[in-house]
């Protein structure tokens, strides 16, 4: 299905996090965006997590992961930074959302994706292993599919 690529990063919260042997749980829901439009699509998936999580607290970890094609620079990375944080000011947003700079082609490939049109819902193991996938807007049966695959044991 893919492998998630291993990295370091920080959430919008200033917390280092090592993806993928730091993620919350060994089945964690990352919520994969690539481009500025991509919010809404996004949006309905951090939606849906969030309301399993308000039914059950902690039904499911999850994050958001904006891949951002790397601009070579700590200052241009800080410009980014600073604009993340302008459209997600609150706390709770912030400690599930992690920019990723990376070359997109190269997530892409590692991932399994189709491309970078569609975002991407998966389901990961903390070796990077993705174990379910979905891509696109939210939808209740795929989202049906990755909570299957969330509360599974079987490996």
């Amino acid at each position: 299905m893919g492998h998630l690529p291993t990295f370091f990063s920080h959430n919008l919260k200033q917390q280092p996090i090592a993806l993928p042997q730091g993620l919350p749980s060994d089945r964690t829901l990352a919520l994969i965006t690539f481009k500025h439009g991509q919010r809404p699509q996004v949006d309905g998936w951090v939606n849906w997590a969030k309301s399993l999580n308000q039914a059950v607290p902690d039904a499911v970890n999850w994050m958001r992961v904006t891949v951002v094609n790397d601009p070579g620079t700590d200052r241009s990375r800080g410009e980014v930074w600073t604009r993340l944080l302008e459209k997600y000011p609150d706390d709770a947003e912030r400690a599930n959302f992690v920019p990723v700079y990376t070359d997109h082609a190269s997530f892409v490939r590692a991932s399994g994706a189709t491309g970078t049109d569609p975002v991407m819902a998966v389901v990961v193991n903390r070796q990077g292993d993705v174990l379910a996938r979905a891509e696109g807007p939210f939808d209740a049966d795929k989202a049906q599919s990755l909570l299957e695959t969330l509360k599974s044991t079987a490996f």
